[in-house]
């Protein structure tokens, strides 16, 4: 069996490495590792697990034989154009429906400033490659999006985190973390941030708090990267008014059709002022060469065919039910000392356990009771968020979000029994208990 050096290398039993070419690879290579997301994928997708990790959007929500038949017709149409190379910068059409999208957040956009790229994690990955050197600094809400944390790390950046409360980043937290980093003469390249049900918190910043960031960060000259896949998905009301719409040369927003289309369609984009678009086009070019032709065009004949906003709707009503049994469940079952959030959209739910009591302990446990759920502790650059945990609603039909919960409560009364019991809330067959396993941003 494969065992581990002194040094926290993989070695072979007969003391040889497994891996003969670690030592070749780049500095940067070191700082890229399994999000505490995803290796929670194979516990998870266990039909007997009630999953309350993963992201996954509830794509059976859509109608399928529709897509099926639009996909259909766009080969036997367009399969010339749709199967051959296409522009680095995206579809021009496909572009210009974008901005129809986005002027629902009241952005006003060119065409022209769109980069269409494979998702919007990789329009993150293609904004940190341009603009971050070993060692840089990034700003981050904390917690902070998994999947921006990976990447920030492949790119040796450094993380700050930014307070929050229920009403998202605190303003003043980010005003002084600017200030004595600037006053270190250590340079801010970029203030990473999901405004609109955060991932992983499910908080909003508010309409107050939102230009107050922008004046900050202005005043500072701090680019703004604002991420909103969920922007769309409110249960109370027309969307919020991005950051973007009130700032077009210091924010780069990026979106996303992975949660109100489909994220198999691997189609998402960045909206950047002029000469960052200028270096998006050039690093998507070199990482692709060209975005996938038949999806974007595919995404395109859907929204220039189909009723998209009425199918965001069903995505919305169908999230807020479920949303609602998490919050009930929670209410009902939980101890009074286990706390959450309470999201007015998107897809989680941020809990915070008990004092003593650690989730990624707590982890192998739950999943021995067939419930999954994210530790806090992948949510942070600096080791924080022990305490925390991720829930996801998305998925699970609403009566198993109720199982789930009830199976999380049981396991968190033990816990509590242990903690009063023996001062911890981990027992000895907790150590050493390797669970494998929740892609999934």
């Amino acid at each position: 069996m494969p065992q581990e050096s002194d040094h926290g290398q993989t070695v072979a039993a007969q003391g040889s490495r497994i891996d003969a070419y670690v030592d070749r690879y780049a500095a940067r290579a070191t700082g890229m590792v399994a999000s505490e997301v995803r290796a929670l994928f194979a516990v998870a997708s266990r039909p007997e697990v009630v999953s309350l990790a993963g992201g996954m959007p509830y794509v059976t929500a859509l109608p399928l034989d529709t897509v099926g038949e639009l996909v259909a017709d766009l080969v036997a149409r367009r399969g010339p154009v749709a199967l051959q190379y296409g522009s680095g910068q995206g579809d021009p059409h496909l572009r210009e429906q974008i901005c129809d999208v986005m002027r629902m957040e009241g952005i006003e956009a060119n065409a022209d400033d769109v980069v269409v790229t494979v998702g919007s994690q990789q329009a993150l990955d293609l904004i940190t490659r341009i603009f971050i050197d070993p060692g840089d600094v990034i700003l981050a809400e904390g917690p902070s999006y998994v999947g921006a944390l990976g990447t920030f790390s492949a790119y040796q950046a450094k993380v700050i985190h930014i307070a929050m409360d229920d009403e998202g980043i605190i303003p003043e937290s980010l005003a002084q973390t600017i200030y004595a980093l600037k006053t270190a003469g250590s340079p801010i390249k970029f203030l990473y941030t999901i405004p609109t049900f955060q991932n992983p918190a499910g908080v909003t910043l508010n309409v107050a708090r939102r230009q107050q960031v922008l004046d900050i960060c202005q005043r500072a000259d701090v680019l703004i990267v604002e991420d909103n896949p969920y922007g769309m998905l409110g249960f109370d009301g027309e969307p919020m008014r991005a950051l973007r719409a009130d700032n077009a040369d210091g924010v780069v927003y990026l979106g996303s059709f992975s949660k109100t289309l489909a994220p198999g369609f691997r189609v998402g984009w960045a909206l950047a002022p002029h000469a960052i678009r200028d270096k998006l086009v050039l690093a998507m070019e070199s990482a692709v060469l060209s975005h996938s032709s038949f999806t974007q065009l595919a995404v395109g004949q859907y929204l220039a065919t189909q009723p998209w906003r009425e199918q965001i709707k069903t995505f919305r009503e169908l999230y807020r039910e479920r949303r609602d049994a998490m919050l009930s469940s929670l209410e009902a079952l939980m101890p009074a000392d286990f706390t959450w959030t309470r999201p007015s959209g998107g897809f989680f739910v941020w809990a915070t356990l008990p004092e003593g009591l650690d989730s990624k302990a707590l982890l192998p446990r739950a999943v021995s009771e067939r419930v999954a759920f994210v530790p806090g502790t992948g949510f942070y650059a600096d080791g924080g968020g022990a305490r925390h945990m991720r829930l996801s609603y998305c998925y699970p039909e609403p009566d198993r979000i109720r199982e789930g919960v009830r199976r999380l409560a049981g396991v968190i009364e033990q816990e509590l029994r242990l903690r009063d019991t023996f001062g911890t809330g981990s027992s000895p067959d907790h150590i050493g208990v390797d669970t494998p396993g929740p892609d999934l941003a």
